[in-house]
Parts: C-alpha cells; sequence; structure tokens
C-alpha cells in the first residue's frame, strides 16, 4: 500500500471508528426504547390507563342520559323557556360518546402497541373530561333559571303530574304479566314481572316523596330540594322500567304471531340446502350433509314447545339458520344466497332486537362497565344498519352482528353485576 494511501486510512480509522460505535450505539438505544415500549410493563401501564379511559366514558354515558331525562323534563315543565344550553351540551356530548366509545371498543385489538393504547386512552379522557364540563356548565346554568324563575311549589307540582300521568301510562303492570303468563312459559315474561316489579315500587317510591315535599310545603323552614330530587329520581327509574315492560311484552307477542312461519321458513332453507348438496362433490356434500341433518333435528326440536317459549324459538331458529348459511358457504349461487338472507332476516332482525333490549336493561340494572356500553352501542348501530339495509344479505350480516355484539354486552354488564354482589 502506498505510503499516502496508508496515512489516510490512518487519519480516518479512529473516525471511523467513532462513528460506528456510535451508530451502534444508537441502533442499540433504539432496540431498547422499542423494546421498552412493547414491554409486559409498558402494556400494563396502557392497560391501566385504558381502563380509566373507560371510568371516564361510562361517567359521561351516565351523564348523557341524564341529560336526556333533564331535558326533556325541562321541555314537559317549562314549554321550551328555558336555555337552550342543555339542548347543545346534549348533543355536543352524545357525538363525543359515540366516537369516543367507537375508538374505546379499537384499543382491545391484540396487535396495537402499548403507545397506542396510551395515546388513545388519554385522548379519550381528554374528550371526556371537556364533554363532562360542558354539561356540568349547562346544568348549572339551567340549575340557576329555575331557581329564578320557577317555585318549589310548581316544581313538586309538576312532578305530581308527570306521576299522575305515568301511572296512567303504565296502566295495570300486572295485567300485563298476567296476560304472558297464561300464553308463555316463565323464561318468557321473567324480565318482564321484573320490570313491572321495579316500575311498581319506584312509582311508590315517588309518591313518598312527593307527600314529603307536599307536606314541607307550607313550613318556610324546611326545605324540599331533597325530597323533590328523590322523587325526580323515583320517577325517572319508574319511566326506564315501563319502557322495558312494554318492550318486553311487545316482542314476545310479536314473536308468538312469527314463531311458526320461522320454523317453516327455516325448514324451506333446509330443502333448499339439500339441493344444493346433491349437487357438489362427494366429499363436500357428505360434510354438507351432516350439518344439515344436525340443522334439520334441532328445528325439529323446536316444535313441541315452540308456542310456550316464541322467543327463545325465534332466536333458536336464527342460530340455526346462520350455521346452515355458514355450512353452505360458496355452494349457492347469488340468487339463492339472496332468498335465503330475505327468508332469515325478520327472525334475525326479531333475536337481535330482543338481544338489544335485553343489553339495555341488563345495563340499566347494574353499574356495566364501558366495554359492555361499548358492546351495546354498537349493537344499537349495527341493529340500524340492518334496518335500513337495501340489500338482505348486508342487513342479515348486520343484524347477526348486532345479535352477538348484544349478547355479550349483556354478559359483560351480568358478569359486572354479580361481581358486585
Amino acid at each position: 500500500m502506498p505510503d499516502d494511501v496508508r496515512e489516510i486510512v490512518d487519519a480516518l480509522l479512529p473516525s471511523v471508528v467513532v462513528f460506528g460505535i456510535a451508530a451502534l450505539g444508537v441502533v442499540i438505544v433504539v432496540w431498547a426504547l422499542r423494546r421498552a415500549r412493547r414491554s409486559p410493563r409498558a402494556r400494563a401501564a396502557a392497560e391501566a390507563l385504558r381502563t380509566r379511559a373507560g371510568a371516564d366514558l361510562v361517567r359521561l354515558d351516565e351523564a348523557v342520559d341524564e341529560l336526556d331525562l333533564e331535558l326533556g323534563l325541562s321541555g314537559a315543565l317549562y314549554g321550551g323557556t328555558a336555555p337552550t344550553s342543555l339542548r347543545r351540551a346534549r348533543l355536543t356530548a352524545q357525538h363525543v360518546r359515540d366516537d369516543a366509545f367507537a375508538e374505546y371498543a379499537a384499543l382491545s385489538q391484540a396487535d396495537l402497541r402499548p403507545d397506542e393504547i396510551r395515546r388513545a386512552s388519554q385522548r379519550i379522557q381528554r374528550r371526556s373530561g371537556e364533554a363532562l364540563g360542558r354539561i356540568e356548565a349547562a346544568r348549572a346554568e339551567h340549575a340557576e333559571w329555575v331557581r329564578q324563575n320557577v317555585s318549589a311549589a310548581d316544581q313538586v307540582r309538576a312532578a305530581r303530574e308527570r306521576l299522575t300521568t305515568l301511572r296512567a301510562t303504565i296502566g295495570d303492570p300486572a295485567a300485563l304479566v298476567a296476560e304472558l303468563s297464561r300464553r308463555f312459559d316463565e323464561s318468557e315474561w321473567r324480565a318482564a314481572a321484573e320490570a313491572a316489579r321495579e316500575a311498581s315500587a319506584a312509582a311508590h317510591r315517588a309518591d313518598e316523596a312527593l307527600t314529603a315535599a307536599e307536606q314541607g310545603l307550607g313550613d318556610p323552614t324546611v326545605s324540599v330540594l331533597a325530597d323533590l330530587a328523590a322523587a325526580e329520581r323515583a320517577i325517572r327509574a319508574a319511566e326506564a322500567e315501563a319502557r322495558i315492560l312494554e318492550e318486553s311484552h311487545r316482542l314476545t307477542l310479536q314473536a308468538a304471531s312469527a314463531v311458526r312461519g320461522e320454523l317453516e321458513a327455516a325448514r324451506s332453507a333446509v330443502r333448499q340446502a339439500v339441493t344444493t348438496r346433491d349437487a357438489l362433490e362427494p366429499a363436500d356434500a357428505e360434510r354438507l350433509g351432516a350439518e344439515i341433518r344436525t340443522v334439520q333435528d334441532g328445528i325439529d326440536a323446536l316444535d313441541a314447545t315452540a308456542e310456550r317459549t316464541p322467543t327463545a324459538t325465534v332466536d333458536r331458529v336464527a342460530r340455526l339458520r346462520d350455521r346452515l348459511d355458514l355450512a353452505l358457504g360458496d355452494a349457492r349461487t347469488a340468487q339463492q344466497r339472496l332468498r335465503s338472507a330475505r327468508t332469515a332476516l325478520p327472525g334475525t332482525l326479531a333475536s337481535a332486537r330482543g338481544a338489544v333490549a335485553r343489553g339495555e336493561a341488563a345495563i340499566a340494572h347494574t353499574r356495566a362497565g364501558a366495554d359492555a356500553r361499548a358492546r351495546l352501542l354498537r349493537a344499537q348501530r349495527e341493529l340500524a344498519e340492518a334496518r335500513q339495509a337495501q340489500d338482505p344479505v348486508t342487513a342479515l350480516d348486520a343484524a347477526r352482528r348486532a345479535l352477538r355484539d348484544a349478547e355479550d354486552a349483556a354478559a359483560l354488564a351480568d358478569h359486572a353485576r354479580l361481581g358486585g354482589r
């Protein structure tokens, strides 16, 4: 090697070594940081932050529900003369809540990095906190307006009128339950009976609180606000239970009128599946045949109890139709898939509506967490999508997703209730 080249190499070698070591150090640091961000400790910290974000979402969801009731009450009592801040706060909070629940549900994906979970959780917490702040400000403004414009006597009188109207609307809850109990198995009307009991008990509590408030109106040294607030909470509880009772009664009667048609439609789908099986290769035909026999046996087993358990039967038929569709896979023509979806859609929609109603009732009766509420919100959106879809296949897929998500929501709410107990 020439001397001048050797001199150049000798001069550059220390710099190359230094830069090489520095580059290696940078690579090691970057690797260590990435490893730390994906470590079990980092994931545990991110999950803890996600849990706190979920708790904030639950508070926001409950605040939106309270705001809905308060806004309805304001319109009923004050004829729209109260400040519009409640309405604006509700619209904003609803949008924030729905978007945040969708983002929260996405955080359960297994492939998300801890730093992604952390950033999304912090964003959910920030937006939930801002929405809660707007709600509190609007409620404070509304409360001040009520204090200046409405007397305690007016509020008590209006609450008494609402309770009277509610009782007239509900009628005799026991009569609705008795109607169901005469025709159907207890499993069909158990939820309605519980809602009827809760509605009657809440109305009784409201009556007692209003009586105490009315007695205190004549004494200027006594504040009736506590009794009035207790009456309002009881009236709201009675209204919620009355809705559950009405929905349960309606869904059961609808299922009773549709159950035989659903069974016949399922048998027709089985006959069509047999025709499809006959055109398949022997191995595929054998596999499909085994599934067809299972579905057929399941349908036949429902005959004996269909009239006594209509909602359970319609729900089971929907699941058997789902299983049959999965077994058929791509073996059907587009026309066959369309015809099958048209006949399966009514029963699946009914099952999804029932599952959503059960999920709503389960969450209303428990301190369900954000996971249950996120599943229920998604089920409600999917059910709305199924009702609006023009294509029967698209609608059926959405209804089946709504059914699964609503059942998951109810299961999570029941788990929270049992854990609380």
